[in-house]
């Protein structure tokens, strides 16, 4: 397989790293705005022929097209901000390359009523392709990153093998990483992280559909494997976009461990308006106050030696089987140390580019097809399943007892 790899950051380099030990992985171009980045990865592969680097601008689609041309690959890899989804993925359509991302395009909020109808959904301009992809017999497979990615696996696993009925299908991700000598440095992008956690959470619902809250709504204890008790909230995220379109549940939520200090910070940057993504005029320099604030922040993907903890993903779901109320916690947890030492990568960013590695096995062996645009919960959950094992990325089960009506 020849990908075309863009966006070499903190998931794009785990993407790299992860993939390299693959037979089946022929060639990666390793393409990026920063070339410099692109290059300090290519070194510590040590393989220019295998990881050659390009210069991208990922908002060129043209420039994106003459890189997989040159390259004859035969997927390209989205591993940058959703921001350039559109570009990226038009760009595969018209060269005839299997697409993959890990965010889905970008959501705009309901002109009037923001906290209880969606407006431009995560995913709908590519969703809006879809007809054009099948009939073209290309696959753009969407959200293959760990949320949304292995947790939208796991719902289908459960549909398919632990229920008969499935009441809901709740994500939730929490943690314990500490980052020693910042009082405040995000283990992701801070343009993502910006995005999902300020616009307003999706929930769907059998019946009524997609609709919005209040960012933070809903707080909940969830007990997380190995991390413990973790408050968590609702935001915006993939898997309530695709899960229902596939796994028939009566429910579907995803809720996340910010903290209060997290939260404070979004807020106040909302305030400020430091959240936008739009340019504005700064004596006389067009600059995105969002962009300022990620370039303020340390870059996330050279975190790894001053973290510590773990961090779980995983899908609760809560139904029936044969004829008993069940509730099941699947699950992956990754440990930063260990991380490290195997991957040279912190642990986010590896927990989110394991699943898109597998995906790319599978996809290679056949064991995953299909045409059009399609999430994680379109393929059958078995390989991909028996592959975490084989990755160094098991998973875990949790039975959960069911709480009384």
């Amino acid at each position: 397989m020849k990908v075309l790899l863009i966006g070499v950051g903190g998931v794009g380099e785990a993407i790299a790293a992860i993939a390299k030990e693959r037979n089946w992985m022929e060639q990666m171009v390793l393409a990026d705005y920063n070339v410099k980045r692109a290059e300090e990865v290519a070194a510590k592969f040590g393989d220019p022929q295998r990881f050659p680097v390009e210069f991208v601008d990922a908002s060129k689609q043209d420039m994106i097209e003459a890189l997989a041309r040159k390259y004859g690959v035969n997927l390209i890899m989205n591993s940058v901000d959703p921001i350039f989804n559109k570009q990226i993925f038009d760009a595969a359509y018209n060269v005839g390359a299997t697409y993959m991302d890990m965010a889905m395009t970008l959501s705009e909020p309901h002109p009037e009523k923001p906290f209880e109808l969606p407006g431009v959904k995560l995913g709908d301009y590519q969703f809006e392709k879809a007809k054009e992809w099948e009939k073209k017999g290309l696959l753009a497979l969407v959200g293959i990153g760990v949320e949304p990615g292995m947790a939208d696996v796991f719902a289908r696993y459960a549909q398919d093998h632990l229920f008969d009925e499935i009441d809901e299908v709740g994500i939730r991700d929490g943690a314990n990483i500490a980052i020693s000598g910042y009082e405040f440095a995000p283990n992701f992008s801070i343009w993502t992280t910006i995005e999902e956690c300020l616009n307003p959470p999706v929930i769907w619902e059998e019946g009524k559909g997609w609709f919005t809250t209040p960012p933070f709504s809903e707080p909940e204890v969830f007990d997380f494997p190995e991390i413990g008790p973790v408050e968590v909230v609702n935001v915006e995220h993939e898997e309530v976009l695709l899960v229902p379109r596939w796994v028939k549940t009566k429910r579907a939520t995803f809720k996340y461990g910010l903290g209060d200090q997290f939260i404070g910070v979004l807020k106040t940057l909302h305030m400020l308006g430091l959240d936008n993504k739009e340019k504005i005029n700064v004596k006389g320099v067009q600059v995105a106050p969002r962009d300022v604030v990620a370039a303020c922040l340390p870059d996330p993907a050279h975190l790894g030696d001053k973290m510590s903890g773990k961090t779980c993903a995983g899908t609760w779901v809560k139904g029936s089987k044969d004829g008993k109320p069940r509730e099941v916690y699947l699950y992956q947890v990754a440990d930063n140390e260990q991380c490290m030492t195997r991957w040279g990568c912190q642990a986010v960013v590896a927990q989110t580019a394991f699943s898109a590695v597998i995906a790319m096995d599978l996809l290679h062996s056949g064991a995953w097809q299909g045409a059009g645009v399609l999430g994680p919960e379109a393929f059958p959950p078995d390989p991909f399943m028996e592959k975490m094992a084989e990755y160094e990325f098991p998973y875990g089960m949790r039975e959960m007892t069911p709480k009384a009506a």
